[in-house]
């Protein structure tokens, strides 16, 4: 039993949805996004809500029945409000800086970075004197951003005994004593 697949999603008003075969497609406010689907999961649309259901009790289709009722929700809160995932540089003479949607990022190579952040999202960066620099990454498709955002942080893995690079905002490392601790 799955409890995620079960649950209903709510379509808010002002969201289109339109169902395929093998595809879902969902317009709102903020873009269309577009998802190709398992081709045996059921999916019902009424009254502005949409149920995922499966059609046996196979294994297989139990474990992708949690994950078409995921993508959907996720493409349907992506189309309504958006996500925005927010990244810090850790370090002394860590930088910053972005033209339009080319990062610049200098994280203590002996050149800087030049990182194209795809048309989808949207780029802002912060830099406030006495913080860390911030890049915020803003977007409707919750899977780019999250890969975006991943190859930003490996560029510069923030590493185990000062927790120097780039990582999440609220990111908790795991921190090594050093070599001096163990004397």
């Amino acid at each position: 039993m799955s409890r995620i697949g079960n649950k209903i999603i709510k379509i808010p008003s002002g969201v289109e949805v339109k169902v395929d075969k093998t595809s879902v497609t969902i317009k709102g406010p903020k873009g269309s996004l577009s998802q190709g689907l398992d081709p045996d999961m059921k999916i019902e649309l009424e009254d502005g809500t949409l149920k995922v259901l499966r059609p046996t009790e196979q294994k297989r289709h139990k474990s992708v029945h949690g994950l078409t009722r995921a993508l959907i929700n996720n493409m349907v809160t992506g189309v309504t409000t958006g996500f925005t995932r927010e990244m810090e540089l850790v370090g002394v003479g860590y930088r910053v800086a972005n033209t339009g949607n080319i990062l610049e990022i200098s994280v203590g190579f002996s050149h800087p970075i030049y990182f194209a952040v795809p048309s989808e999202l949207k780029v802002e960066t912060i830099t406030e004197k006495g913080s860390n620099p911030k890049i915020i990454l803003r977007g409707q498709d919750t899977q780019l951003l999250g890969q975006v955002c991943a190859k930003i942080r490996g560029l510069k893995s923030p590493e185990p005994f000062k927790g120097k690079g780039i990582k999440f905002a609220g990111e908790i490392l795991r921190r090594k004593a050093g070599k001096s601790a163990g004397k």
